[in-house]
């Protein structure tokens, strides 16, 4: 696959490419302005389907969780097909202030990065395959995908992928930030809601009844007293908590949300099951917990010597830059623990993620297309046969 890349970066003509990535950062600041909170993607979603039927996808559809498809035919329509894919969510509330500022090259403004960039760069692909009147070897598969960001729990991509599994050889997942990072292995993640109740009470009157903020406080000093192994490397984080009726209430309830990681399922699972045994530690008649799951991302990955891992090595070395694998939680996890071999690229650089202050640059979008443009013809043209044969 690496001999392909590098036929299609030399034979290929890229005076077209500043002129299409421009065309994309301003399609990822018409995205950005659209909200789209995970389980709110409609609106942004109808966006992209309206792009991928301008560009001439054929087979556009929008689905009831929000997704977005569109086919590219391609020469060889029985082969298993190339999916391409980015997230269209962000972990921004509607009435977050979405105003973009730029400074020099930079752009500045919340969900720039994750994922409005990565969808379009998406875009960008599809655009340039019509422009330059390229017809892949396989049929492309478009999808904006829903929920991937926070209780979303990769919702999108299951239903995604559930549906395209069929017909899809590999796929190319695209996140806006990251450029020259090429994540080949999804890491396991679960995450807990943990509720306490208590009889609570009036401040003055019934003092000494358990508190339910008390007790989950102290739930999650004995959580924060868990040391997790480093290989294979573990995590934890409380993120959000809530709970209590009043300043001068005995709270009679309170709530948490636990996120936990692991490179590996059975660390997850030890982790898992420490932090049930302190839960079981503290519940009493007075004081009971109930525990809902909300998130149970499965693990999944392909070696670093896969035809597609190597292709997109190949595509970064191509520009000018040295790739570094990673691991991490993307959508790429769902296809990747079903088996189908799934590399998560990049756009473009940048920072500050699920922040407000999140920013962008937009001179690495040049390069971050000439990589996926290289990376997808090569796999459409040489890959998609072969990949399911070379599956981890």
């Amino acid at each position: 696959m690496r001999n392909w890349i590098h036929h299609v970066n030399r034979t290929t003509d890229w005076s077209f490419l500043p002129a299409v990535a421009r065309w994309t950062v301003e399609q990822g600041l018409s995205i950005q302005q659209i909200p789209a909170p995970t389980f709110e993607e409609r609106a942004r979603g109808e966006y992209v389907l309206q792009q991928f039927r301008d560009l001439g996808l054929c087979d556009t559809d929008i689905d009831a969780v929000s997704n977005v498809y569109g086919r590219m035919a391609g020469r060889n329509p029985l082969a298993p097909a190339l999916m391409i894919s980015a997230h269209t969510d962000t972990v921004f509330g509607r009435d977050t202030d979405l105003t973009v500022s730029r400074t020099g090259s930079t752009l500045h403004g919340p969900g720039l990065g994750d994922n409005s960039m990565g969808v379009a760069g998406m875009l960008g692909l599809a655009y340039t395959l019509k422009q330059q009147n390229i017809t892949p070897e396989v049929d492309l598969w478009f999808v904006a995908t829903s929920g991937e960001e926070g209780l979303g729990d990769l919702r999108g991509m299951r239903a995604a992928y559930a549906r395209l599994a069929p017909r899809v050889g590999a796929v190319i997942n695209i996140e806006g930030l990251a450029l020259g990072h090429i994540y080949h292995s999804g890491i396991a993640v679960k995450r807990l809601k943990v509720s306490v109740t208590t009889e609570g009470g009036h401040s003055w009157l019934h003092f000494g009844r358990p508190n339910a903020i008390h007790v989950l406080s102290q739930l999650i000093t004995r959580i924060s007293s868990i040391r997790p192994p480093s290989a294979p490397r573990t995590t934890y984080n409380v993120g959000m908590i809530e709970g209590g009726i009043s300043v001068n209430t005995i709270a009679p309830s309170a709530s948490m949300l636990l996120d936990m990681r692991s490179e590996q399922q059975p660390a997850l699972d030890a982790l898992e099951e420490q932090v049930r045994a302190h839960i079981r530690g503290l519940h009493t008649r007075e004081q009971s917990f109930t525990i809902e799951t909300v998130g149970n991302r499965p693990a999944g990955a392909i070696s670093p010597e896969h035809p597609l891992v190597q292709g997109a090595m190949g595509a970064v070395e191509a520009v000018g830059m040295t790739p570094v694998l990673e691991t991490g939680s993307t959508d790429g996890n769902i296809p990747l623990a079903a088996g189908c071999p799934t590399v998560t690229v990049g756009i473009t650089r940048g920072g500050n993620a699920h922040r407000t202050d999140e920013f962008v640059e937009t001179e690495p979008v040049e390069t971050g297309l000439r990589h996926l443009i290289t990376l997808a013809v090569a796999a459409a043209q040489n890959g998609a046969l072969q990949f399911t044969e070379h599956r981890a």
